[in-house]
């Protein structure tokens, strides 16, 4: 590197034009099957992919319902939404937030409690009232509903603009959880006030007309994860991830590679060591199990994945030296067929990427 050059980084690149098309995807299935709005889920800054980006590109395209989980994700999206788009956009805070915290009505605590509901009866603020009709997490628990059902006096003073679930199995279409769920939901809502009710997440859209609600909230499919596990992806890729080679270094057979000396060169090998670590998001557990890619072919990752380090075996890749870029997540690698090969979820891969990465997004 020259002096004062920029340090080395990986680059995620983020394609609004791909988010707004799946969003717009959603909407219109959503439509189809009988529904109503729907909204983007935009917590965890957006999947990771950055929602100071992403929800003012939503927002454009038509997006009028925001979900986050944490009262401060809303607060900072709210005047990125309102200042650009006056002030139809609101934002639903899933965890809930105490009373008083904020008199903004672009905000709408989502109550979770008895306790939430006794925090905000009487103010005349507006509240997302949610049921637990199977999670086992947040809402109403059946007894709890059923209290409330007996004495809705709790909920005098309160604009209800929707009454919630959510679905736990529906990226699995078989699965008898999802019409208990949905009868358990239409009996919930017979015994609650007559509002606008909210239920399909982005595998629920594709469940069809029994799960159209009047507020849909799709988050991973907006960011190009399959909803529909099994079946070809209906949605549009929208990040690549590369990470410049740092160095390459020419090792004879028998030499190990990483932490542990977990991998060993079976012949002589070219290692390239690139700038992309569990630091960065690049988890741990892709360790001996995944491929990078440069001009199209696969490149195999060797050894363990260090803090800010990972090594991979291009002894068939002459071209590539200090500067190439190998690409972590893109086409033939996207973010669910990293997971697979983590053991875990396309939504753990993309919330967990990094800080340190150079963001670039396309224009929307």
């Amino acid at each position: 590197m020259n002096p004062g050059s920029p340090e080395p980084a990986g680059v995620l690149t983020v394609d609004l034009d791909a988010i707004t098309a799946n969003w717009r995807t959603l909407r219109d299935l959503h439509a189809e099957a009988g529904g109503g709005e729907t909204g983007a889920a935009v917590k965890a800054d957006a999947y990771g992919l950055g929602a100071a980006a992403v929800a003012p590109a939503l927002a454009a395209a038509g997006c009028r319902r925001f979900f986050v989980a944490q009262l401060a994700e809303g607060m900072a999206l709210r005047p990125l939404l309102c200042s650009s788009h006056g002030p139809g956009p609101t934002i639903a805070v899933l965890n809930g937030f105490p009373p008083g915290a904020d008199e903004d009505a672009a905000l709408t605590p989502v109550l979770n409690s008895p306790g939430d509901i006794a925090a905000w009866s009487g103010t005349g603020r507006g509240a997302i009232l949610h049921v637990d009709t199977g999670m086992a997490r947040l809402g109403l628990s059946p007894a709890e509903l059923e209290a409330l059902a007996e004495d809705p006096s709790p909920l005098d003073g309160l604009r209800l603009r929707y009454v919630m679930t959510h679905l736990a199995c529906a990226d699995e279409p078989a699965h008898p959880m999802n019409a208990a769920q949905a009868a358990r939901f239409a009996a919930a809502r017979a015994r609650l006030p007559a509002v606008p009710f909210s239920f399909a997440n982005s595998a629920g859209i594709f469940l069809g007309r029994d799960f159209a609600s009047d507020l849909a909230r799709p988050g991973c499919a907006i960011y190009g994860l399959n909803p529909t596990p099994g079946r070809p992806n209906p949605m549009r890729p929208t990040v690549r991830l590369a990470a410049p080679v740092l160095q390459v270094r020419e090792i004879p057979a028998g030499t190990p590679v990483g932490y542990g000396a977990g991998w060993t060169a079976q012949r002589p090998s070219r290692i390239a060591t690139v700038a992309a670590g569990y630091a960065d998001g690049y988890l741990r557990s892709l360790s001996g199990r995944a491929i990078g890619r440069h001009n199209w072919q696969d490149v195999p990752l060797v050894g363990r994945i260090s803090m800010d380090l990972s090594a991979f075996d291009v002894t068939d890749h002459p071209a590539i030296g200090p500067g190439s870029m190998i690409e972590l997540i893109g086409p033939g690698n996207s973010p669910d067929q990293v997971a697979a090969r983590a053991g875990t979820i396309g939504y753990e891969v993309l919330t967990s990427l990094g800080a340190r990465y150079r963001r670039a997004y396309s224009a929307a």
